[in-house]
């Protein structure tokens, strides 16, 4: 359809074509219809609005790049540019013409145009001439598209504005924004790649206020009241400059440029107030707040030098100039750049007739006179590759046919004028340094380094605007409360104003008196109140924008997040068991239950290890364990078992003995007493018992399973752990709970009860603790206002709950609708309080280390003591007695040793001591014997 429509487009310019040929050239060099291979001229042309904000600062660049190049010898020597001008007059029809018209003169490049409406339509135009199409001023994101290979941006994509608009949004956690746009090619794409942007910030565009091409006033001025009705009060303003100040002039009668309102214009705005030569004070004050992007170019002495040699250029009509003539002056030079390659690189300057275009049967329209361009489909690479550094930064492309380096400045427009805030780049997002500082680093886009100055916002205000308001259309927020007939301290219905009560209203209310703005609301009970209503319905509802938001005891599961946003929980959930239960009677062997089979073996062990230690430590020194071996075995045995209670009373004399003792007597003060603690706690709290221990417990089973009526634990318990849904049994309120539990599954009630906790610990409290809990929370979850998507309510109403949890005010509501008699929510198991050997193995290797240590030291100096009491071999006195009666003493037996140590510690140390005095009186003998006479 497309090419349809350009080729009537074709037919009806041509009918207008014939007798205009001149009217609408305002160059001055006449065409040849053969142009050599190595030209001494070379045609560009320029398609443009010449009475236009960006016209008036692009005309003089490209005039004045024209007269650069051509005085440039080292670019295309011998080889003059000539620049043919055309004004399109801000109409697509129109600038469709003069295009055709420009397409004539045999030109290798065409420079513009401003419109993105007509870019789109010359871009077939020279598709087909094969000549490429640079343009300064046409930033529709989807001009970049495969579709028009031979149009070159020479200016920055809004897809890179719009991106940096999202990032704006973003910095400041506004979620929605409201687009106000010329309903043309160039706003709608715009609009269009802003959406996306935003969408990658979870924010949104929650409306889009397009008006026509030259809409009146009045047409404008109903189209912002319609706005001012809206929620969001985040205007992104998307048009181009001849429309963008009537739109801020009617917002400002509105009362839209106060506190509270967001305006961020895009780089149309800069543009205009660029192209002033002095800003008066009225706009200065209707803009007052205005946040603006500018495309960003480096701030360097050529630049400055350029710009005053406009200013200085005679018979000009503008003294300041946009960014623009920047652009235009880089493109020219782009061409220029090009051409000079291509040219040294031998290609050749020739057009030729297409045969598309040849007349036929005897048609009026000239169409031969649009010849091709025979070297563009070699041009337009050597085009692309270019890479220099012009006026407004480096022109170089990269794979998608962008300039690379995109930045744009951020001004807030203030009662000075504009003033720069900062930078985006989409090397590092927004900054407070120059992009050309930021490329030397390594790119960094976290959260944490995006920063800005400080903005002064619309109404003086220096503090950042929330970004929405509740509509002033006369509609207070509309709340669904669960019309509930069970647990009526959580949420119920009131007689009184506002209509209901409870501990979730209460929550709901102090939150939102917290807010620094009033919310009207009006709570609409859901439900009939002869049954508890079904949350996931309620749920459903508010999704379906019949409700504005759920407030009650709503649990936070992850099949509602995909649908509503929930506010910080306010109240800790999850699901539990509750059984009944009752007392059975004590065990006659329950004080054996304490310890474990393993710690009462090692216990006893221990007991008589350590006695036999004793009685060996202790045997040479203490008459009390000594006598005969049937008296000493029932010593060893009292001893050990008496130290349990402390009653032993043979007394200990060794030093090693009393070590020993000391340890053990540690050991046993600490098994006693947790021997006592446990069997206290399972004789006077562990009186109870119940067949199911859990969830796993009621997953392996069959018998049915009570839930209460809406909740969601149904849907749990069958999608997730796989319960047969004939096992669910509905229940209606707190003694259908008694019933069901009492009667058991044999009386046609239930086995259990699962629910979320809250409810749990309410009913337990109710019934004077009958019932308890078992096993542990399945799952983990809490209660939460519903609001609907991206609402910004759930984030204010999530502040505010957690700072009435950190001021006490959350506590102090749960204490007066929930605070009642406590019951232990666990079903204590008696084999857990049972005390194993990994509670004492420390104390136990501590004893037997100083056992062992203290049996080592004692059979050494025993073993000593033999050595020293053991007979030597006599020495045989020569004179005395003959060398036949020598003979050598028996060696040492084991029976020996053994009679050795039962001996008493009195007699070896005497007979040590009578050895002693023997061996000195030997000595003294064999020493008078020695000497002489």
């Amino acid at each position: 359809m497309e090419v349809l429509w350009v080729r009537a487009l074709f037919l009806l310019v041509f009918c207008l074509w014939n007798p205009m040929e001149v009217v609408g050239r305002t160059g001055i060099t006449m065409v040849n219809s053969t142009v050599p291979s190595r030209a001494n001229v070379l045609r560009i042309g320029a398609l443009f609005t010449f009475d236009s904000v960006i016209g008036r600062s692009a005309k003089p660049g490209i005039l004045a790049a024209i007269e650069d190049v051509n005085a440039n010898k080292s670019i295309l020597p011998g080889v003059k540019l000539e620049l043919i001008l055309h004004n399109t007059n801000c109409s697509p029809f129109l600038g469709t013409v003069e295009a055709l018209q420009l397409m004539e003169n045999e030109i290798v490049a065409a420079i513009g145009p401003l419109s993105s409406g007509i870019a789109h339509v010359i871009s077939h135009v020279v598709n087909e001439l094969h000549v490429p199409l640079l343009s300064f001023g046409a930033t529709d994101p989807s001009l970049s598209s495969l579709q028009y290979p031979y149009f070159v941006r020479t200016t920055h994509s809004d897809y890179f504005q719009m991106y940096a608009i999202a990032d704006l949004v973003d910095y400041y956690r506004w979620r929605e924004v409201i687009a106000i746009f010329v309903d043309d090619d160039n706003g709608r794409n715009g609009i269009a790649a802003l959406g996306d942007a935003l969408a990658k910030k979870r924010a949104k565009i929650s409306y889009k206020a397009a008006f026509p091409p030259g809409a009146s006033k009045n047409d404008i001025s109903d189209l912002l009241n319609g706005v001012n009705l809206m929620e969001s009060r985040v205007y992104v303003l998307h048009v181009n400059p001849d429309s963008g100040m009537t739109v801020f002039s009617i917002a400002k009668k509105l009362g839209m440029m106060t506190s509270g309102y967001v305006w961020i214009a895009t780089d149309w705005l800069p543009s205009v107030l660029d192209s002033m030569e002095s800003v008066d004070t009225n706009t200065v004050n209707m803009l007052q707040g205005v946040v603006a992007l500018r495309h960003h170019t480096p701030d360097t002495n050529l630049k400055k030098r350029f710009l005053s040699r406009l200013k200085k250029l005679q018979g000009m009509e503008n003294a300041s100039f946009n960014s623009y003539a920047l652009y235009a002056y880089d493109s020219v030079w782009l061409a220029a750049h090009a051409l000079d390659t291509f040219l040294k690189e031998g290609g050749n300057i020739s057009f030729s007739s297409d045969p598309k275009l040849l007349d036929t049967n005897g048609s009026m329209l000239h169409l031969s006179s649009l010849r091709v361009f025979d070297g563009g489909p070699l041009f337009l690479p050597t085009v692309m590759r270019m890479n220099f550094t012009g006026m407004s930064g480096q022109i170089q492309y990269d794979v998608e046919k962008n300039l690379i380096h995109p930045a744009y400045d951020i001004l807030n427009i203030g009662e000075s004028g504009s003033r720069r805030i900062g930078y985006w780049s989409n090397y590092s997002g927004l900054s407070v340094l120059p992009p050309e500082i930021l490329y030397k680093k390594p790119p960094n886009t976290s959260t944490i380094n995006q920063k800005l100055y400080s903005v002064l916002w619309p109404g003086e205000t220096v503090a950042t605007p929330r970004g929405w308001v509740f509509p002033n259309n006369g509609k207070p927020l509309r709340i669904a409360v669960p019309h509930r007939i069970s647990y009526l301290e959580f949420v119920a219905k009131d007689k009184n104003p506002p209509g209901v009560r409870g501990f979730c209203i209460d929550v709901f209310e102090a939150a939102i008196n917290l807010l620094p703005y009033p919310v009207p609301r009006q709570y609409i009970l859901y439900g009939n109140g002869e049954r508890n209503p079904n949350y996931n319905e309620l749920v459903n509802q508010v999704a379906l924008n019949n409700y504005d938001a759920a407030v009650g005891d709503v649990t936070i599961v992850p099949n509602r997040t995909r649908v509503l946003d929930f506010t910080q929980p306010f109240m800790e959930s999850g699901l539990v068991v509750v059984v009944p239960v009752k007392e059975i009677k004590s065990s006659p062997w329950a004080f054996l239950k304490p310890f474990t089979a393993q710690m009462w073996c090692v216990t006893g062990a221990f007991f008589l290890f350590v006695g036999a230690v004793v009685w060996i430590l202790e045997h040479r020194h203490n008459p009390e364990f000594r006598g005969k071996p049937k008296k000493q075995l029932m010593t060893v045995f009292w001893f050990s078992f008496s130290t349990m209670f402390f009653s032993h009373r043979e007394n200990t004399v060794s030093g090693l003995g009393r070590l020993v003792l000391i340890i053990w007597l540690f050991v046993v003060l600490i098994i006693n007493s947790s021997y006592t603690a446990s069997l206290t706690s399972i004789l006077t709290v562990q009186q109870l018992s119940s067949q199911i221990e859990g969830i796993d417990s009621l997953i392996s089973g069959t018998q049915p399973i009570g839930i209460q009526e809406g909740s969601f634990a149904r849907k749990y318990l069958i999608d997730e752990l796989n319960i047969q849904e004939s096992r669910i049994v509905t229940l209606k309120d707190q003694q259908a709970y008694v019933d069901a539990l009492t009667r058991g599954p044999k009386g046609g009630g239930v086995v259990a009860i699962v629910d979320e906790l809250p409810y749990i610990e309410l009913f337990m409290s109710n019934t004077n603790c009958k019932f308890r809990t078992v096993g542990q929370e399945f799952t983990k979850s809490g209660w939460g206002f519903a609001f609907q998507r991206d609402s910004p309510l759930a984030v204010d109403m999530s502040t505010a709950i957690l700072q009435l949890s950190e001021n006490g005010d959350l506590q102090k509501i749960h204490d007066k609708w929930l605070l009642k008699h406590e019951c232990t929510t666990q079903l204590d198991d008696v084999d857990s309080n049972k005390l194993s050997l990994s509670s004492f193995w420390g104390l136990f290797l501590i004893c037997g280390i100083a056992c062992f240590l203290a049996l080592i030291i004692f059979f050494v100096r025993v073993f000593c003591q033999y050595m020293k009491f053991s007979p030597q071999p006599e020495e045989v006195d020569e004179e005395i007695q003959p060398v036949s009666s020598r003979r050598t003493l028996r060696t040492p037996s084991f029976k020996d040793l053994i009679e050795f140590v039962d001996k008493r510690e009195k007699e070896i140390k005497e007979i040590l001591r009578q050895k002693s005095k023997k061996r000195r009186r030997s000595q003294s003998l064999d020493g008078q014997s020695s000497s002489p006479t």
